[in-house]
This record gives C-alpha cells, sequence and structure tokens, in this order.
C-alpha cells in the first residue's frame, strides 16, 4: 500500500524563516549524524527583544517559574511598568542564582500586563526594563516571548505578571 505520509528513513531538517527541506538517508545515518552533534538549544528569528523561535532538545533539563509581579516599594507604592519589570527581573534573576541557574537559560517569557489609571498599557515602559535583562550587557540571550493584557491581574497595584520557563543542556 502506497502511504503519501511515511517519513521513514527520512531526515527533516528545518532551515528558518519558511524553508522545509527533506533529505533522503537510511536511518542509520540519521542516528550516527545525530550522536555526533551535540545536543544544544537553537535560537532563530532573532528580534530586538526576543527570538521567533527556541529549539529544547531531548535531554534539557527544564525549570519553570510561575507567574510573579513586583513587590510594593518602602512607601507602598507600586511604580510604574518600568520599575515593575525590573523589580520582577530582579527577583527572577535571583530565584534562578540560588538555583545554580542564570538569566542566560531563560527561554520563554509570558507578561501578562493592564493599563495604569490613566487608561494606557505601557508596553514602551515594560520593554524598557526588560532590555535591562536580555539581549543587554549582563545578558546578551533573549527568549521567545508573548506580552498579553488583561483587564485585571489578582493584586491590586501590580501593572504587570511575569511567567518565565528556563532550558539547558546538562553539563
Amino acid at each position: 500500500m502506497n502511504n503519501l505520509f511515511n517519513f521513514r528513513g527520512l531526515a527533516l531538517t528545518i532551515a528558518l524563516p519558511g524553508m522545509l527541506a527533506l533529505t533522503a538517508c537510511s536511518e542509520q545515518e540519521t542516528a550516527s549524524a545525530a550522536s555526533e552533534m551535540p545536543a544544544q538549544i537553537e535560537r532563530f528569528n532573532e528580534g530586538r527583544n526576543f527570538y521567533g523561535v527556541i529549539s529544547i532538545p531531548p535531554g534539557a533539563e527544564t525549570l519553570y517559574l510561575s507567574g510573579a509581579g513586583a513587590q510594593p516599594k518602602a512607601d507602598g507604592s507600586w511604580g510604574s511598568m518600568e520599575e515593575q519589570a525590573i523589580d520582577i527581573f530582579t527577583t527572577f534573576k535571583g530565584t534562578l542564582e540560588s538555583m545554580g541557574w542564570s538569566l542566560e537559560d531563560i527561554v520563554q517569557v509570558r507578561a501578562f500586563a493592564t493599563a495604569g489609571d490613566d487608561g494606557m498599557l505601557d508596553f514602551a515602559g515594560f520593554n524598557t526594563g526588560y532590555q535591562q535583562f536580555f539581549g543587554s550587557d549582563i545578558n546578551p540571550m533573549k527568549p521567545v516571548r508573548s506580552f498579553v493584557q488583561v483587564a485585571d491581574l489578582v493584586r491590586d497595584g501590580w501593572l504587570v505578571e511575569v511567567e518565565v520557563r528556563a532550558a539547558r543542556m546538562p553539563e
């Protein structure tokens, strides 16, 4: 029976953006080539603040940090979107480092943000704070990223809540 979707014996190679190539080779050749190449996290489609695609190979260690928001300032205020982003990523940096990880290991950032008292979402303020931690002198790496505007967050005063995922190859 002829099966058009039988990919047995084919190695799939993805060249981004938008190109897909199939290369015929034996299963033995594919396994041999894979064992010669060290597995690594790969990044594609680099933008100013993030990558469009990050590929995590089998065997990678992963770490997930729950959504977090800023801490109130000493005077009880919460600060601007930029200040809250800086506070959140500073906290994540400390958490990661206490566990033997680093900002460079972050592969995904999801941000959920609300408009401020003026009714405007301060996306530029978030990016200004974010850029101190990604694609910066302290961390040249960038994750994939989502930024979503929501109606409200669980804590009064929060303008943004962020969750991150980290991955690295075992040493």
